[in-house]
């Protein structure tokens, strides 16, 4: 595809105001010579004339009138779109958020969701990301931001928000010998063969979601890994697979095929956070914290009433 003569059709546009290749040379900025070469080429890649020109006057032809009467209504939206673009640029601001979601979006993520999108004008894209690759997805700008299991030690990242922490549950099947405890200790998930998240997140990361051994210090058995909190699910319900979830997922959970059970000794909860990388801060990125603040504030209070 040829290159658009924007020149040339800028020229066009202020000579149907002069009439004057002098005139038209001094609003542009062009010599004279320069914007006869650019009527001559636009009307060469058109194919006709559209200008008369003689020594006493210059006018458009008949089919030049036409053809700008069609030009200024695009041209004019072309402006348009580059002048928002300066002006978002200038804000940081993106017509389209792309957000990242490890499991599922609860309702607090959707209204601050709903709210973000009203307050900036933007269109929402909402992405699940795979369990066990929480940053990779931002870190190769994939995504503008995302919903993730924390921590976050890599100073390439920003954690905007960070959701209330969260006490861990046992998932088991129904015939796990578990699944009629109302509660389990930390030492007895020795027994337990543990799902971990599968992919390329850091070690850190990793041992921050699934221990490795029991606060005694004897080694948790780990065999498995998945990619989604569903593929997770599907193999505890069929299997004597244990996963460790947070309380969030357990009261939005529906099965009846998997038990939950709280974890007496687990060191440290599981906390969500709202990351994005560091080089790519925006205003729209802080708004989208502070809302995710304000919701889940205002949820905190709701339930201390």
């Amino acid at each position: 595809m040829s290159q658009l003569p924007v020149q040339g059709i800028e020229c066009l546009l202020v000579l149907s105001e002069e009439l004057h290749f002098g005139r038209t040379a001094a609003r542009l900025g062009y010599s004279q010579s320069r914007v006869s070469q650019l009527i001559a080429r636009l009307e060469r890649r058109v194919g006709t004339r559209l200008v008369e020109r003689t020594s006493r006057r210059v006018a458009l032809t008949r089919f030049g009138a036409e053809f700008l009467a069609e030009l200024r209504p695009a041209y004019a939206h072309l402006v348009g779109v580059v002048a928002q673009a300066s002006e978002r640029a200038k804000r940081g601001s993106l017509r389209e958020v792309r957000i990242g979601f490890q499991g599922s979006v609860y309702e607090e993520v959707t209204v601050a969701l709903r709210r973000f999108r009203a307050c900036h004008d933007v269109s929402v894209l909402v992405t699940e990301i795979p369990l066990g690759s929480p940053f990779s997805v931002i870190l190769d700008d994939a995504v503008d931001c995302a919903v993730v299991q924390l921590p976050a030690r890599d100073e390439r990242l920003t954690v905007g928000f960070r959701f209330p922490p969260q006490d861990q549950f046992l998932a088991v099947g129904t015939t796990h010998p578990f699944a009629r405890r109302g509660q389990v200790d930390v030492e007895d998930l020795v027994v337990v063969d543990l799902v971990t998240p599968a992919g390329d997140a850091p070690g850190y990361w990793v041992d921050a979601q699934v221990p490795r051994s029991t606060p005694s210090g004897t080694a948790l058995r780990i065999t498995t890994g998945v990619t989604t909190m569903e593929e997770g699910m599907a193999l505890v319900a069929n299997s004597d697979h244990g996963m460790l979830v947070c309380r969030p997922f357990v009261e939005r959970s529906n099965r009846r095929d998997v038990h939950y059970i709280p974890v007496r000794g687990l060191d440290g909860t599981s906390q969500l956070g709202l990351v994005w990388r560091a080089d790519r801060t925006t205003p729209q990125l802080r708004s989208l914290a502070r809302l995710l603040h304000e919701e889940f504030a205002a949820a905190i209070a709701a339930s201390t009433t």
